[in-house]
């Protein structure tokens, strides 16, 4: 082979390297150009307040000071980095900073997610897996700490599923992935339970004389990984703060993220599922043991709570890269000892290009673009109103709750459903949506409610309106407010 022909190869082995980098911009301009839509969860509300009372009081939270239900009751943050990073970014660069903050967090996923690909299967094929990527997780991409959890959920996942296909035991460098999981989200649970059937891939396929070493090791591992998730400002309550959510029981049905997966209608969650079921039949692809759980657990996740289809999305692919990497193998090109140097050079100038690219557009798009948060989850004429007529104890709609907090008022409920519990949320749902009309006025009565800031077009203010004692001052496309017959109507606003 000619040493140009050998120059050659190492230029295109480098340029493949820079695949990754591409997919990861190419997400990151994607989502940066649809940053309105990542600013449509009023949790970001409330996310960016409690970063910003953590960056003014250089405390931890311990308790509620945000409700007038639940006021002293103890509350921790699981997602505390999280929350400090969007609110520094938004108070440098308003709303942009939180969509930009999510787009770089995502695209590092994407690009975290093609490299670990790209060692068992063809670059296309990675990038092909990452755009299915991001078409199944759209639905969840919002400025809040799970995006900025996901690149470290693909990495620690990738790694460990890498080593067990070396059937090889992981290493303790990897810990601090998992301490940086659980200060960002409390979803860092995931990679715990993993670990297990994880290991147990690598055991099954080692050789016969080192399994029960093995073995200890992953052990030791997973015992390692457990302490390293509680070093955090709340140390072991990190563990029970993350697993409060799954106690909410029948609650967890009526709140959108955590529904499970409706196929009442074609969506690519289901396209997705039906296409790997095919492809595994079609091409009688054999799993091991370890896998097949993996993906069953994966799979059931999905289909219980919507959140889990992006985990979906970027592990499935993680678990089946080895088996698809022996399914379709590639060439391999002939080791030879050229001089690599111009090779770098290219890999090095084209990430400079990448990233200046990148930040150029982002420039560009800034400098004509205002992002804003979505008008529905914004009552700002509503709540101004309540405002000048000083509202003391606001019966608010649960998606109003981080808003409200956003403005220094003390909510009724809020996204913080662990707070309240499954009662409480649950009775406030069948109040407002009709199901149980009359816990209405019980809530109203219990709580000393003086107003009430309700969806448009929910039942409550319909219920409202026929409600003795209450009458409607104020109604536009986004929300209604009630107050007592008794309360002040001078400065009620007339209904648009």
């Amino acid at each position: 082979m000619s040493l140009s022909l050998a120059n050659s190869i190492a230029v295109q082995d480098r340029a493949r390297a820079l695949v990754p980098l591409c997919a990861g911009a190419g997400a990151y301009l994607f989502f940066l150009f649809l940053g309105d839509t990542l600013l449509s969860d009023s949790d970001s509300f409330w996310q960016i307040k409690i970063g910003q009372w953590i960056l003014d009081h250089g405390a931890m939270p311990t308790n509620d000071f945000y409700s007038f239900t639940r006021a002293g009751a103890p509350w921790i943050s699981t997602s505390w980095l999280s929350q400090v990073a969007f609110a520094f970014s938004h108070a440098q660069w308003g709303w942009a900073g939180p969509v930009i903050l999510t787009a770089v967090a995502f695209a590092l996923a994407i690009a975290i997610f093609v490299y670990l690909l790209d060692v068992q299967i063809e670059a296309p094929r990675a990038v092909l897996f990452a755009m299915l990527a991001v078409l199944l997780s759209l639905h969840h991409v919002l400025a809040r700490p799970h995006i900025l959890a996901l690149p470290v959920m693909v990495a620690w996942v990738g790694l460990l599923m890498a080593t067990a296909d070396r059937r090889g035991a992981p290493s303790w460098h990897l810990l601090p992935l998992m301490a940086l999981w659980a200060n960002l989200h409390g979803g860092f649970v995931l990679g715990l339970a993993l670990i297990g059937p994880i290991s147990l891939e690598a055991v099954e396929h080692a050789e016969k004389g080192r399994r029960l070493a093995l073995f200890m090791r992953w052990v030791l591992f997973g015992i390692a990984a457990l302490i390293a998730s509680c070093f955090t400002p709340y140390g072991w309550r990190t563990l029970q703060g993350a697993t409060n959510i799954l106690s909410l029981g029948e609650l967890l049905s009526l709140i959108f993220e955590w529904m499970p997966a409706n196929f009442a209608t074609f969506t690519p969650f289901e396209g997705a599922l039906l296409a790997l079921i095919a492809f595994g039949y079609y091409r009688g692809l054999v799993l091991s043991a370890p896998r097949i759980f993996l993906i069953l657990f994966l799979t059931w996740s999905a289909l219980t709570h919507v959140r889990s289809i992006e985990a979906f999305a970027f592990l499935i692919p993680l678990v089946l890269a080895k088996p698809l990497g022996a399914m379709f193998p590639r060439a391999v090109p002939e080791a030879v000892g050229a001089d690599r140097w111009p090779a770098h050079y290219v890999t090095a100038l084209g990430a400079l290009m990448i990233v200046a690219a990148s930040w150029t557009s982002t420039s560009l798009y800034m400098g004509h673009h205002r992002f804003t948060f979505t008008m529905t989850q914004t009552p700002v004429a509503a709540v101004d109103l309540l405002e000048q007529r000083k509202a003391q104890r606001i019966f608010n709609a649960y998606q109003f709750g981080g808003y409200l907090i956003s403005r220094n008022i003390p909510v009724f409920v809020d996204g913080r459903a662990e707070l309240y519990g499954e009662k409480f949320v649950m009775d406030f749902f069948k109040a407002t949506e009709g199901k149980k009309p009359e816990l209405l006025p019980r809530l109203l009565d219990e709580y000393k409610i003086d107003a009430t800031l309700l969806v448009a077009d929910a039942p409550g203010p319909q219920i409202l309106d026929q409600l003795k004692g209450w009458k409607r001052i104020y109604a536009d496309d986004i929300a209604v407010v009630h107050v007592r017959d008794t309360a002040d109507s001078a400065t009620a606003a007339p209904s648009k």
